[in-house]
Formats: C-alpha cells, sequence, structure tokens
C-alpha cells in the first residue's frame, strides 16, 4: 500500500531538500552547463521550491521517494498547482509507484482550488508525466568553435529603421507562441507580451548586452535574430531567431542558429539557449538535428482530470 506523509520543518525536509539540489544540478551538467551556470539554474528552482509542502512517498512502510507540491495565484486569479519534485528512488521504480504519486500531488492541488498543475521537469525525462501537454522547453548547445556560415547566409546588425517593424513583429509572434503553446488564452498572453518585452528591452537597440541581428542571403533580407549575452554565466540567450516565412523550407533556419553561435562566441559566451514553445515541433526538430539538449521540458495538465 502506497501512503504520503507530509513532512514538518525538520531534518526530513532538509535532507529531501539536499538531495533534490543534487539531482537538479547533476541533470544540469549532463545538459552540458557549466558549474558556475548550473549554479545559477538551481538557486532559481531552489527558491520556487521554499515553499512547498513536501511529502513523504511510503510503500508497505518502506519510503521510496518523495513529492513536493504548491498552489499560487496567476496574475488574472486562477489558482495553479504545481508539481516541484516527484521522485521514486531507481530500486522502486516501475511499479506503479510514481503514478500513485501523481494522482495524490493532483488531489492534493485540485482539493486548494487548482483549475491545472504544472510542471518543471529537469532535462527531457517525460515519462512521469505522458499525458501532460508540453508547453515549452529549455534547449542548449555548447560552441566551442566559431562555425562557418550555411548557405551565404550573412548577419549584420540591425538598424535603428528596422528596429520598429521588428519589435511588432516580435511582440505578435511572442503572442501566437504563447497561445499556441496552451498557456494562457490572447488577451493574458498580449498583456504579457507587452510587459516581458518592456522588461527585456527598456533601451530599445541600445540595451546592454543583447544582439539585433538581421539575416541577409544574397542581399536579400531573409531573417532576423535577437541574443542576450551573460543570460547566466558563459551563456548567451536567444530570444529569437526569425526566419520569414517566404524563405523557410531551405536549410535557412539551421544557418540562423549558426549566426547565433557566432554572436555567442564573438560576445564571449560559450554555449546557446533557447525556449521552444510547446506546440512547434518544427522547432523542437531543428534544435534536436543541430545537438541542442533539453535542459528543462514545462508541462500542464488542467483539473478536473478527465475521465479515460
Amino acid at each position: 500500500m502506497t501512503d504520503f506523509g507530509i513532512l514538518g520543518d525538520d531534518a526530513g525536509s532538509a535532507e529531501w531538500r539536499r538531495d533534490y539540489e543534487r539531482r537538479r544540478r547533476a541533470s544540469y551538467a549532463a545538459a552540458g552547463l557549466d558549474p558556475a551556470a548550473a549554479q545559477r539554474m538551481l538557486e532559481e528552482t531552489s527558491a520556487g521550491v521554499a515553499d512547498c509542502t513536501v511529502a513523504e512517498i511510503k510503500d508497505g512502510g518502506t519510503r521510496v521517494g518523495h513529492v513536493a507540491v504548491a498552489v499560487t495565484d496567476d496574475s488574472d486569479g486562477t489558482v495553479a498547482g504545481r508539481i516541484a519534485d516527484l521522485h521514486i528512488a531507481a530500486s522502486h521504480a516501475g511499479r506503479g509507484l510514481e503514478r500513485a504519486a501523481r494522482e495524490w500531488a493532483e488531489a492534493w492541488c485540485a482539493a486548494r482550488g487548482a483549475r491545472r498543475v504544472d510542471v518543471r521537469l529537469a532535462g527531457d525525462d517525460g515519462t512521469l508525466f505522458p499525458d501532460y501537454g508540453v508547453r515549452g522547453q529549455l534547449r542548449a548547445r555548447r560552441v566551442v568553435s566559431a562555425p562557418e556560415p550555411l548557405d551565404g547566409v550573412t548577419a549584420r546588425a540591425m538598424t535603428p529603421a528596422e528596429y520598429p517593424g521588428w519589435l511588432a513583429a516580435e511582440k505578435a509572434a511572442y503572442v501566437v507562441d504563447i497561445v499556441r503553446s496552451g498557456a494562457m488564452g490572447k488577451e493574458k498572453a498580449v498583456r504579457k507580451s507587452d510587459q516581458d518585452f518592456a522588461k527585456l528591452i527598456p533601451e530599445g537597440l541600445a540595451t546592454p548586452d543583447n544582439t539585433f541581428l538581421v539575416l541577409e542571403a544574397a542581399g536579400e533580407r531573409i531573417g532576423t535574430g535577437w541574443l542576450r549575452h551573460g543570460h547566466l554565466p558563459g551563456v548567451t540567450y536567444g530570444y529569437s531567431l526569425f526566419i520569414e516565412e517566404r524563405h523557410r523550407g531551405k536549410g535557412y533556419g539551421r544557418a540562423a542558429m549558426v549566426a547565433g553561435e557566432q554572436a555567442t562566441l564573438a560576445a564571449g559566451d560559450s554555449m546557446l539557449m533557447f525556449t521552444v514553445w510547446g506546440g512547434n515541433e518544427v522547432a523542437m526538430n531543428l534544435y534536436t538535428s543541430a545537438g541542442y539538449r533539453v535542459v528543462e521540458e514545462s508541462r500542464s495538465l488542467g483539473l478536473p482530470r478527465r475521465a479515460a
């Protein structure tokens, strides 16, 4: 019989926290992050578990793992549940304990008014949550040497005259990505887009540590790029590498990534990182073929769970 016992603020909770951080750090290292970047990632995720309720999972009286849950209010007042951790010891895996723990966590969140439950998985192991929808993936790849440009594609700095049109297009595309992923509706996505861009690039083209590119082939504009350097120690974050629709299907997607990798090295970083939203299978397949590993994956499920 599987039982769940809530841990208090005691040695058991501290032991879980140490194990959680050890597992997360190991996962980030496996994805290629340097120790300093992995530590920054860990600090962010660990801060998010400080308010969690942690339960010890027991099977027949033997402790086999832990599950950590929380509920929070979205900006629109929707209550969302979160499974911050669900871990079964390897020696007890594959016996249905994972499902029992997941169902307990979903019930715990639903009992507190949650209309959905979110998970943030380390790496690409979604086997614990196969029926949760993928909302997004954080992908990264180490760049060890400057790659050669592909397909005659060149990259130049964006001009002030090009910036307003680019900004409007990027904000609109961001809204589409959010809505397609299922993370939120259009009205809320528009507000999030306005807020995020105002925070990220308050000085436009002059915002420090950002690179804005125009990609060209045979003298014709084919796309744009936006990268932030030092996002984590040694890591450049690619907010956007965009190929215009009429130029897609010509291999320019990989060429754009090469331009991003060149900009990463030029800024003194050694890793390029992207977020790809759920539902964008084309981008996911491109990143996989180019060697970009999944650092984290976000999934969610509506509550109450629909009957099978």
